[in-house]
């Protein structure tokens, strides 16, 4: 099981909207350049963010912004917006079980309770989280990086 890396690249798009707004336009080339990845990916998030009212993206050259303050952005706006998963789920049960076995037949009973409850206790840390939490974090860690060079 894994996440989707559409998820941390909206992440990574994010803080790098903010670090940067002020100092250039935030393209999707310049985003790509950040990432390491084609500029055709970036836009497809962006555009993913777009409908998520998270960013809004000028066309052209114009560049991309937060659609609202990052410390109003949670780790599960983006999870829930980049469509990290299929169908809302984190875990993919496998198919078709076999009912004419007795774990089989009741495995869906023991087990879907459970997988809600952790992507439950999942999804209630990652709206704890905000891009503006990982942006102060971003800073420090810039912050850092300087200071010892």
């Amino acid at each position: 099981m894994q996440i989707s890396s559409r998820f941390t690249i909206a992440v990574h798009i994010l803080i790098c909207i903010e670090t940067f707004k002020d100092k250039q336009k935030v393209t999707s080339d310049f985003l790509a350049s950040s990432v390491n990845v084609n500029p055709v990916m970036i836009r497809r998030i962006l555009q993913q963010l777009k409908a998520a009212g998270i960013v809004n993206v000028a066309r052209g050259t114009g560049g991309a912004e937060l659609a609202r303050p990052a410390e109003e952005i949670t780790l599960l706006d983006l999870y829930r917006g980049v469509e990290c998963v299929e169908d809302g789920k984190l875990f993919h049960f496998h198919e078709n079980p076999n009912f004419l076995c007795p774990v089989g037949k009741n495995i869906h009973k023991v087990l879907d309770q459970r997988l809600d409850q952790i992507q439950k206790a999942m999804e209630r840390e990652m709206a704890s989280i905000t891009i503006g939490d990982l942006l102060k974090d971003t800073k420090k860690a810039m912050a850092g990086e300087a200071a010892a060079h």
